[in-house]
C-alpha cells in the first residue's frame, strides 16, 4: 500500500480550484516518475486530461479514442 504500482484516481481536481488542482498533478506525476507509479484518472476536465501521457475517451460506455503525447 505505501508504493503501489498503480493508482485509479476519480476527478483528483474535481472540486479544487486552479492553483490547488496544478499542485495535486504536478504530485501526481512527481510519484510517477520518482517512484515509478502510474496513474488511470478519469476527469472531464480537458486541463487535466492534457496534462497526462495518454488519453483514451469514452463515449456512452464505450472506447471511441486513444492518443499518446
Amino acid at each position: 500500500m505505501m508504493k503501489p504500482d498503480v493508482v485509479l484516481a476519480d476527478e483528483p481536481t474535481g472540486n479544487l480550484d486552479r492553483a490547488s488542482s496544478n499542485e495535486v498533478l504536478a504530485l501526481l506525476r512527481e510519484l510517477s516518475n520518482d517512484e515509478g507509479t502510474a496513474f488511470l484518472i478519469s476527469t472531464h476536465d480537458e486541463t487535466v486530461a492534457a496534462r497526462c501521457d495518454r488519453i483514451l475517451t469514452m463515449e456512452d460506455g464505450l472506447l471511441v479514442a486513444g492518443t499518446s503525447v
